[in-house]
């Protein structure tokens, strides 16, 4: 019992506190004749200044002075701070003006700190909704600025004068990193108006929430999807006509692409204001494979063309037979393609029609009937010397061993008709027969013309469209203001 009964005897010479009662009664005198709708300056002409602060995560920090909430701390026990609810107290109506709330201010009500002082601590956190207009000109490596302006809904600045907490701006030591954004800065500044209406001065304070988009997860899944498939519709144009799948591919690729355009539009805000810049990119790169469908149509139609239908036109032949092969350094099997051939193409074309012919053994029987009819030709004729004119001397020799064989000048009188009409029918069968493989020849060299002309389309669309889909991407990227934020 004794350790327990000295225990109670140090306790009762402990000073009691009396926190408690003091506080109770300081309460009762600061409120006892304040008046909430009183401004609390000493001095009715001079503006009352209050601080205001912003903290980058719902929370909103103001501070005043109220004249009328001011004691001395030794005649109250000590107490130099009190905590009271809002309602029982004069506080500004600092509101946001752009605010997009449907209760127009965010904030929950807490108590507001008071010193002896007279200083004033309101911290009220929020959530706050304000209008911003979004510019996406530059999606996905956009920057976006959205404004958020606070002041006095009914004191002009002569009353109230608001004054920037921090020159800096808002407080960003406990802002939480977001996936989808860079947060750059938030500064503040504090702006005076004077409106057209009223004399007096009105005072906010407008912080700007500067923010950027990261760019990873849409250069991964939107960008570079969509450079691979255009390669894709540029390896179309290297595909054989004969194989099927020609244009197949090429719808393909453009329905892809369809599906990613969706997805960009679903990710952009529904304005029309500007062209997002991924926007721009992929409706060129669908203009570029929509533009190879078409194209591929034209070449499989040259391909399949045939010469007793469709005859090429002259045009066609200069320029995608002549030019655009020597631009494209493109060549013929036995036939190089050069600057001095295209200048000389009608030209050397008829030559080698002629040469054709004249090589044709069996195109020179053509000729014997006429001998045939008109007898043997005289001594000093071209035929007894061998030599027969522009023929070659190969078929020269043929056509005189030839009328030798069957008829002899010495006994021409002697043949009957009706040998020389048998010999007659033969001729006109070999006419016609030299004749169908001259044109056979001929619409093979047609069929031929048409299937380069496809080739040479194929290798001019693989050039322009790669050329098109690399310029493209390069000043989609190098346009814009920055490339990868991760």
């Amino acid at each position: 019992m004794g350790p327990l009964l000295a225990a109670w005897a140090l306790l009762a010479l402990l000073p009691v506190s009396e926190q408690g009662p003091h506080e109770k009664r300081l309460l009762n005198t600061l409120l006892a004749s304040y008046n909430t709708l009183e401004r609390p300056v000493a001095n009715e002409s001079e503006p009352l200044e209050v601080k205001f602060g912003l903290t980058l995560q719902q929370i909103i920090d103001v501070e005043w002075n109220d004249y009328n909430l001011r004691w001395n701390d030794s005649e109250y026990g000590g107490v130099k701070d009190l905590r009271i609810t809002p309602n029982k107290l004069w506080k500004p109506d600092v509101l946001m003006y752009n605010s997009a709330d449907e209760g127009f201010d965010g904030t929950y009500q807490t108590n507001v700190v008071v010193r002896n002082n007279g200083s004033c601590l309101y911290v009220p956190p929020g959530i706050f909704k304000s209008t911003c207009k979004i510019d996406i000109t530059w999606f996905p490596f956009d920057d976006q600025h959205c404004d958020m302006k606070f002041g006095s809904w009914t004191y002009d600045g002569n009353q109230l004068d608001l004054v920037l907490k921090d020159e800096n701006g808002g407080d960003l030591s406990d802002f939480i990193t977001n996936g989808e954004w860079y947060l750059i800065g938030m500064p503040g500044k504090k702006n005076t108006i004077t409106y057209a209406c009223c004399p007096e001065p009105y005072v906010d304070v407008t912080f700007t929430i500067m923010i950027r988009r990261r760019t990873l997860y849409y250069f991964f899944n939107l960008i570079v999807p969509c450079v691979l498939i255009s390669s894709m519709a540029l390896l179309g144009f290297t595909l054989p006509p004969d194989s099927g799948e020609k244009l197949t591919l090429g719808v393909t690729i453009l329905l892809s692409l369809t599906v990613f355009l969706n997805l960009v539009a679903e990710t952009l805000p529904q304005v029309s204001d500007a062209i997002p810049l991924l926007g721009t990119y992929f409706n060129c790169i669908m203009f570029m494979v929509a533009s190879s469908v078409v194209l591929t149509v034209v070449v499989l139609n040259y391909h399949h063309r045939t010469a007793d239908i469709h005859e090429m036109p002259q045009w066609i032949k200069s320029v995608l037979l002549q030019w655009l092969p020597w631009i494209l350094r493109m060549s013929r099997p036995g036939k190089k393609i050069t600057r001095k051939t295209i200048l000389m193409s009608n030209r050397m074309r008829e030559l080698e029609l002629k040469e054709r012919s004249s090589k044709s053994l069996l195109a020179n029987v053509l000729d014997i009937d006429d001998d045939f009819r008109h007898g043997p030709p005289p001594p000093n004729s071209t035929a007894s010397t061998g030599n027969l004119g522009p023929g070659s001397p190969r078929c020269s020799i043929f056509r005189t061993d030839f009328r030798r064989s069957f008829v002899r000048p010495s006994t021409m009188e002697d043949v009957g008709m009706g040998h020389h009409r048998e010999l007659h029918l033969i001729l006109r069968e070999l006419q016609f027969i030299t004749a169908r493989m001259k044109k056979a020849d001929e619409e093979a060299e047609v069929i031929s013309d048409w299937k380069f002309a496809a080739m040479v389309v194929d290798r001019f669309c693989l050039f322009v469209f790669s050329l098109f889909t690399i310029i493209a991407t390069v000043a989609v990227l190098l346009s814009a203001p920055h490339i990868i934020v991760q």
